[in-house]
């Protein structure tokens, strides 16, 4: 199958070098168009030579994910994991229905993951994919990793200036499901509306997020949360946002982590991510309901709160007699040692 299944081949000879195919449904066939086989587990590595330059490559350049493209088992993971040294995040998109055999271990093993449904759709049968979605969905809330719904999701926009009702449809139902981001491909890189497409999906987002209903689900529909002091702190934090209608959470982050797990609550109270390190800035902005800022490294009690309170106002958050609620970890600057929690003013 080439091309999302719109091609159809028959394979009749095959060697290590080449295949022989029968056209059983043909089209117009473009550049860099992807290459399914159903129902088979490839017994090779996930990253070619040109894709280990291209990491390089990019890690050189500085990208803060690298995505991982047809993963099917978590030993898939480990390899990408040698290449980038802790140099980038890495994003899993699943696309074989063997990843799904294993979704848990992936999801453990990913800092985020993509339900990329054109290849999903082509290996599985498209009755299959909603139920996969959701499923994918469901266990990312639970581990507190991004997930990004893609593929097809305005695809009439290719070649019109309006979506079909059910595409709008399929992009609100993602973020009802508690999509991090909705992503689009060929609307936005090939399309005859790209700004259009965006404008469009910006719109449907910001429809539902409005929806009481979404408020409902998204109470609901909570992540977990693990027996840790630095998880207990983040839970106290988002409840005392919601008792005392804290303006914003002010989280101070080397790595991401503390906000990450405050993301996975998913509180009413917008979350400010306040990080020195730009790498986790840019990462952090995939997360739901985070606002990720590069600030300097906090070395005191009172630089906590004036930063926090600087950056709140300056980013529209909170003006003058407003609440907010901080959490940190001292010593100030260590990597996972959340253990405070503050709540201070506005003035």
């Amino acid at each position: 199958l080439i091309d999302d299944g719109r091609i159809r081949l028959k394979v009749l000879e095959c060697s290590k070098e080449h295949a022989e195919c029968e056209v059983e449904i043909g089209g117009t066939l473009s550049n860099h168009k992807g290459v399914n086989v159903p129902s088979v587990i490839l017994d090779v590595s996930p990253l070619t030579k040109k894709d280990r330059d291209d990491m390089r490559f990019g890690l050189d350049l500085g990208v803060e994910w690298v995505a991982l493209s047809f993963v099917q088992r978590p030993e898939d993971l480990a390899e990408a994991r040698k290449l980038v040294a802790g140099r980038a995040a890495i994003m899993s998109k699943l696309e074989k229905p063997a990843a799904l055999l294993h979704l848990e271990e992936i999801v453990h093993l990913s800092d985020a993951i993509m339900v990329a449904r054109g290849d999903l759709g082509v290996e599985c049968p498209t009755e299959d994919v909603p139920v996969a979605q959701k499923q994918i969905l469901h266990l990312c809330k639970l581990a507190g990793k991004p997930v990004i719904v893609a593929t097809q999701m305005l695809d009439s926009m290719v070649h019109a200036p309006t979506p079909t009702r059910a595409e709008a449809s399929d992009v609100a139902t993602a973020i009802y499901d508690g999509a991090d981001a909705v992503m689009l491909s060929a609307e936005s890189a090939v399309g005859d509306y790209p700004t259009e497409t965006v404008a469009m999906m910006d719109r449907i987002i910001k429809r539902v997020e409005q929806d009481e209903h979404y408020r409902l689900m998204r109470d609901r529909r909570r992540g977990g949360h693990d027996a840790t002091a630095a998880d207990a702190i983040t839970v106290a934090a988002c409840q005392v946002a919601e008792t005392i209608s804290a303006a914003v959470i002010v989280t101070f982050t080397t790595t991401g982590s503390t906000t990450l797990r405050c993301a996975r609550l998913r509180p009413a109270t917008p979350i400010l991510g306040l990080t020195p390190k730009r790498e986790t800035a840019r990462r952090l902005a995939l997360c739901w309901g985070v606002h990720s800022v590069l600030t300097e490294d906090i070395h005191s009690f009172r630089d906590m709160v004036s930063k926090s309170v600087a950056e709140a106002q300056k980013d529209g958050f909170a003006k003058k007699g407003d609440p907010i609620v901080v959490t940190a970890g001292v010593p100030f600057g260590t990597p996972g040692a959340t253990n405070i929690l503050r709540i201070a003013w506005v003035e």
